[in-house]
């Protein structure tokens, strides 16, 4: 009869008089450990639940930049004496001032994006970029102000020590939630919609990437249950897309869509749209590869993808009349100052191989018209139509040994700030291409004409992001970055590239 009563009656309803073997105080305390289990348990629940959502990562993120920050600056300018400023609204017009700063500069380099990989080592170089820009930045606006008021008088030891100190510490507690995101996602699977041929072709990009969450298949199509996805050793595709769908909280991060659209039944679209507003995110291909690895996959698009919404290039954005202002105004400035390094230049050219040291082709600009491109000659002068090969290839044994660190370093480049100065290219854009080779591409590679509804520019989100092009291949992975700056043509983008930029040129990179 007890362990029947004990059955149906809960812990916590369990005395001495039911269990005269028990002490009361042992029950007691048996029961207060399982309460306090339950209420730990549901706390770590709760606490993985938040973590799941996209913008937790971020706000958890701004709350701690925003706390460490007013105590190092604050603690650092107390030590150094408050004599600095008169009151405590300067203090926190100028702190609050420098956090804005902060705040901005590393969300352009995705230092608030769960996405972002912020233990290796181009993140920790892009984050001391990032500061190093922000403090120049800040010390210009706090220091011009001060200059106007000569009650504030900003201590510069404790505004150089704050950012060293910030950098130290914000780069560790980003290490360590990075770790401890990926360990709390570890566990969830994303859920494919699809069997077929896009499945498989994701399945590959994705085992090849950083991302180390499980996919689970499911097919919209009966014949390919049972099957694997993209053959040996890759996910056997499942079938009862329904169950899967009931049990996404508990069980995924979100839905991939890895089928056409058009091949959806109506209600799953319906029931698709109900799961990405009130439970998980619903990606498409593109979608998933724009938010994780930022470039949009070819395979996924159609003759109409320009049209779709989020295009900054279909309106008259103040950024594109900006951009253009600061295109002419840095290019003029840039060549001025290069003037001397670019005479040097054209002495060691010549030295080592004799004239011409301007190299001039002809290259393919905004709209598909052509313009010369100008670069410092970096190989052993040839007759192009002679030339087989099309590709500048690693060790390219036509490339002489100035020409070398000239690439390394991008020097060769220079002569460029003519051609953005003219208007024929930009600072910022997809690379210039030889027009035989975007005759090439153009008959090739499908939407490769879509990179040409921006200007070219010096340096882009492909050069950036991907190695030299040495293939027709190579070219059809640049263009998935070119497409991506395309369709997020924006300030914050341009910064980032710039920033990456100086990270390719100051760890050597170039080609």
């Amino acid at each position: 009869m007890l362990s029947c009563s004990f059955g149906k009656m809960p812990l916590s309803h369990l005395t001495t008089h039911d269990s005269p073997s028990v002490p009361q105080e042992d029950a007691i305390s048996f029961g207060t450990s399982s309460r306090f289990e339950a209420v730990k348990t549901e706390r770590v629940s709760r606490w993985r639940r938040l973590v799941r959502h996209e913008w937790s990562i971020s706000a958890g993120l701004v709350s701690i930049d925003v706390v460490f920050w007013l105590l190092l600056y604050g603690l650092l300018t107390f030590i150094r004496g408050d004599e600095f400023y008169v009151s405590p609204l300067q203090f926190v017009a100028i702190a609050g001032l420098q956090l804005a700063i902060i705040i901005a500069a590393l969300a352009i380099v995705g230092g608030y994006n769960r996405q972002t990989d912020m233990r290796t080592l181009p993140y920790a170089t892009e984050h001391a970029l990032t500061l190093l820009f922000a403090a120049g930045l800040s010390a210009l606006v706090v220091y011009v102000a001060a200059a106007f008021s000569h009650s504030m008088k900003p201590s510069r030891s404790a505004f150089v020590a704050s950012f060293i100190l910030f950098f130290v510490c914000s780069l560790a507690y980003r290490r360590f939630l990075w770790r401890f995101v990926t360990a709390s996602t570890a566990n969830r699977a994303f859920l494919v919609v699809g069997g077929g041929e896009l499945a498989a072709e994701f399945y590959r990009t994705y085992k090849a990437s950083v991302n180390r969450q499980r996919l689970e298949f499911v097919a919209i199509n009966p014949q390919r249950i049972g099957s694997r996805v993209a053959g040996p050793g890759s996910p056997i595709v499942e079938g009862d897309l329904e169950t899967k769908l009931e049990r996404l909280d508990q069980t995924y991060s979100g839905v991939i869509v890895a089928e056409r659209i058009d091949r959806l039944n109506p209600e799953l679209l319906e029931r698709l749209v109900r799961t990405q507003f009130q439970r998980v995110r619903v990606y498409t291909l593109e979608s998933f590869h724009e938010a994780h690895w930022r470039y949009v996959p070819v395979q996924a698009l159609d003759p109409f993808w320009p049209l779709q919404t989020g295009f900054q290039l279909a309106r008259s954005s103040p950024f594109h009349y900006l951009k253009k202002l600061f295109d002419i105004l840095t290019s003029s400035v840039l060549i001025l100052l290069t003037l001397p390094i670019a005479g040097l230049i054209i002495f060691l050219i010549w030295a080592e191989s004799g004239s011409p040291t301007i190299f001039r082709q002809t290259r393919v600009g905004r709209d598909g018209e052509t313009f010369t491109a100008l670069k410092f000659r970096t190989m052993r002068t040839s007759n192009d139509d002679e030339e087989a090969d099309i590709y500048t290839r690693r060790d390219d044994p036509r490339i002489t040994r100035v020409g070398h660190w000239l690439r390394k370093l991008r020097l060769d480049e220079l002569p460029q700030f003519w051609n953005v100065l003219k208007g024929e290219m930009s600072l910022i854009g997809p690379r210039a291409e030889w027009i035989k080779c975007a005759e090439r591409y153009e008959t090739s590679i499908p939407f490769y004409h879509f990179r040409h509804l921006v200007k070219p520019g010096i340096t882009g989100w492909a050069q950036v992001n991907y190695p030299y092009g040495e293939s027709d291949k190579d070219a059809i992975e640049k263009l998935k970055y070119d497409l991506y700056y395309i369709r997020n043509y924006s300030l914050k983008l341009d910064l980032m590239i710039v920033l990456k930029t100086i990270y390719t040129v100051l760890f050597g990179k170039g080609q």
